[in-house]
C-alpha cells in the first residue's frame, strides 16, 4: 500500500464531497447513498497496487489447476 496514493485519493474525495454536496442536498436519499458508496469504493481500491495484482484469469487458473492435474491422471 502506498500511503501517498491513498492520502491523495482521500483528499480528492474530500474535495469532491465539499463541491458536490450542496447540489446533492435536494436529491433523494438513494442517490446520496450511491454517491457516497461509489466514492468509498474508489478510496478502498486506492489502497491496492492494482496494476500488479493478477486478474481474473490468474485466479481461475489458481483455483482450477489442481482439478486439471487430477483429471489428467
Amino acid at each position: 500500500m502506498k500511503w501517498g496514493n491513498f492520502l491523495a485519493t482521500a483528499f480528492i474525495i474530500l474535495i469532491i464531497i465539499l463541491l458536490q454536496w450542496p447540489k446533492m442536498k435536494q436529491k433523494p436519499k438513494k442517490e446520496k447513498s450511491a454517491f457516497i458508496v461509489l466514492l468509498l469504493i474508489g478510496l478502498f481500491l486506492s489502497m491496492f497496487d492494482l496494476p500488479y495484482i493478477g486478474g481474473p484469469a490468474k485466479w481461475i487458473e489458481y483455483v482450477f489447476n489442481p482439478f486439471g492435474e487430477i483429471l489428467e491422471k
